[in-house]
């Protein structure tokens, strides 16, 4: 394949926008199209690469994934494993497990689907996440396994053929991110159905480049040019994405591709030493970004100045380079004819068990709080015990004793009362019914993470249970949980359950959720580190990003005249929240009780509750 430069110029100009967008550089809003960017060249590239291979009889699809391991894993690994020991130096259990998970599913390709199931690439918590990019990393990885099996199973209709299908498959992929923004907006973030269109964009332009070759037209160059900088100076976050919009940059790159000839004056500009010397080192440079930035803002609490990022980002350059030049180079260098070259499918094997096994022990291992007395403070859990995962309904890890008359129904903000209850009034005898990120409300759709069960199924069992068991011995039920039941779209719903649970008899006691605060998490962290003192990390109630939610719940429990606990006030006193109480640790992260609070918490609901 012909070299041009004004490709790793372009590379440059992807590259840079996404590192000055998450950097925090406000003028950049748009900087996250340089990912699209960067799929088309992918797209263009592999499949000229592709069709030269298939055209000339060499295609040999081993040859094709030891190249892109090649290219792909060594920088890979080198820097995921570098920013998990990092990790392990720095991060609270919860967070290392959560990186730990990364890092698996960025081993087999799916890192995508992860972050899709655990977040928003929007979200204020995204921008934590050290291996939040690799989700696009993961979209290419799947297009490079799927797309030249589509090339060889349709090869033999013809390379013309082969055009329209991938137009019309380009075609649909747009549809449905169109479609996807409107009613799966995270979906169609991060996965490869509503992105492949893109890849497909590049794909169309190798196909018209591999039979009129590149043009010269300065105007239409200069066009694409000019549509993707107005993407990043002119989108931003609450541009829907991918979508119709998405096409601009996109045709940008295309026109770029198609039109912009080593004589033209945009193929100049990008051709310059400065750009294509960012181009060379872009893929190490979106490697590096991410962990660089996220690391950083765990520990900045306070604020993330522009002068630190403008550090960060010489620290980021500095790295690049050397990862470019000590680990990239010598491994592209690796040819499949030579000794060296015949090992790198294995080597890439090896690379990805490494990174896998890393990420399933640090899963199974909850983060590793024995790293640090401190830490493993924070790993307790503040369920009945670990073995209470909630699935199974009558598990006997969840029941403290025989016909308990309490039942436990929520989330993991119920999980974190069970303890106290227990503790509190150990005569009566709980029934733990939880399971992570389910409220208790019958309907309520999610496929938790870890779980056997669906939230639709689980609380469907719950109420039939409480409602419908005529053995059942429960005469009170306590609600809790993170997501506001007083919602639109949940209210009726836990409306009706209650309604049930009266009509069954059965007192109903709701429970808020603890106040939450923004980078509540980084400051506790620091604590357990010794280099911040945990009492700094107090916070205002009215700060508290769910403020409102206690009086809506209020209203609420006011309205089904049933019982309301308010968290707020066992933690906070005088208009303040702390951390500390009589030494002993309050949160485990933003909204969890720990462990060593469950003895104080047992007393406050001596204090308010009655059996």
């Amino acid at each position: 394949m012909k070299y041009r430069a004004e490709i790793d110029g372009l590379r440059a100009l992807a590259v840079v926008p996404v590192i000055l967008f998450h950097a925090g550089f406000e003028l950049f809003s748009g900087g996250f199209v340089g990912v699209d960017v960067f799929f088309v060249i992918s797209g263009y590239l592999i499949t000229t690469i592709l069709i030269e291979d298939i055209e000339n009889k060499r295609f040999s699809i081993v040859n094709f994934y030891e190249r892109r391991a090649r290219r792909i894993l060594p920088a890979l690994f080198f820097v995921v494993i570098s920013t998990y020991i990092i990790c392990w130096q720095f991060l609270n259990p919860f967070d290392l497990k959560e990186v730990a998970q990364s890092l698996f599913a960025t081993s087999i390709f799916l890192s995508n689907l992860y972050f899709f199931l655990k977040t928003g690439y929007f979200d204020t918590s995204a921008e934590l996440k050290p291996l939040l990019h690799t989700w696009s990393l993961a979209v290419e990885e799947q297009y490079y396994v799927i797309f030249p099996l589509l090339l060889i199973a349709t090869w033999r209709f013809g390379r013309k053929r082969v055009f329209w299908i991938i137009v019309v498959m380009a075609a649909i992929s747009l549809l449905l991110s169109e479609w996807g923004w409107r009613n799966q907006p995270s979906a169609n973030f991060y996965l490869i159905h509503t992105r492949a269109w893109e890849l497909f964009a590049g794909s169309i332009a190798a196909f018209i480049i591999q039979k009129k070759g590149a043009q010269k037209n300065n105007l239409l160059a200069l066009s694409g040019l000019a549509a993707i900088i107005f993407s990043i100076f002119f989108y931003d976050e609450n541009t829907p994405f991918p979508s119709m919009y998405t096409l601009l940059p996109v045709i940008g790159v295309v026109l770029l591709v198609l039109y912009a000839d080593k004589e033209t004056i945009t193929a100049k500009f990008l051709s310059n030493k400065l750009f294509v010397g960012i181009g060379l080192i872009s893929y190490s440079l979106y490697l590096w970004h991410q962990p660089i930035f996220a690391l950083t803002r765990q520990y900045l609490v306070d604020d993330f100045s522009h002068s630190i990022s403008i550090a960060l980002i010489i620290i980021t350059v500095t790295l690049s380079y050397l990862t470019w030049k000590l680990i990239e180079q010598p491994t592209r260098r690796f040819k499949k004819s030579s000794k060296k070259g015949n090992y790198m499918l294995y080597i890439s094997a090896l690379m990805i068990v490494v990174m896998g096994s890393i990420g399933i022990v640090g899963h199974i291992e909850r983060g590793h709080p024995e790293r640090n007395p401190n830490l493993l403070r924070l790993a307790q859990n503040g369920g009945l015990s670990f073995g209470c995962s909630g699935a199974e309904l009558h598990d006997s890890r969840c029941i403290s004793k025989a016909s308990p008359s309490l039942a436990l129904w929520g989330d993991s903000h119920a999980m974190h009362l069970a303890k106290a209850l227990v503790e509190a009034f150990p005569e009566v005898g709980l029934h733990q019914l939880t399971l992570s990120s389910c409220p208790p409300v019958p309907g309520y759709k999610n496929a938790p993470i870890n779980a056997s069960i669906t939230c639709e199924e689980f609380n469907s069992k719950v109420y039939s249970y409480l409602t419908e068991n005529p053995i059942s011995q429960i005469k009170t039920v306590i609600v809790a949980s993170s997501r506001s039941v007083a919602s639109e779209d949940t209210k009726d719903s836990f409306q009706n359950a209650i309604h049930k649970l009266q009509e069954s008899n059965i007192r109903v006691v709701l429970i808020s959720s603890p106040p939450r605060f923004q980078n509540v998490e980084q400051c506790i962290t620091l604590s357990m580190r010794g280099s911040k003192d945990i009492n700094d990390c107090s916070y205002n109630l009215m700060e508290a990003q769910n403020i409102n939610h206690f009086s809506e719940l209020e209203a609420l429990a006011s309205s089904l005249d049933i019982e309301f606990l308010n968290l707020s006030d066992f933690i906070c006193s005088d208009g303040m929240c702390h951390m500390d109480i009589d030494g002993k640790l309050v949160l485990r992260d933003a909204e969890h009780l720990t462990n060593e609070i469950q003895t104080k918490l047992a007393k406050y609901f001596q204090k308010k509750l009655s059996f």
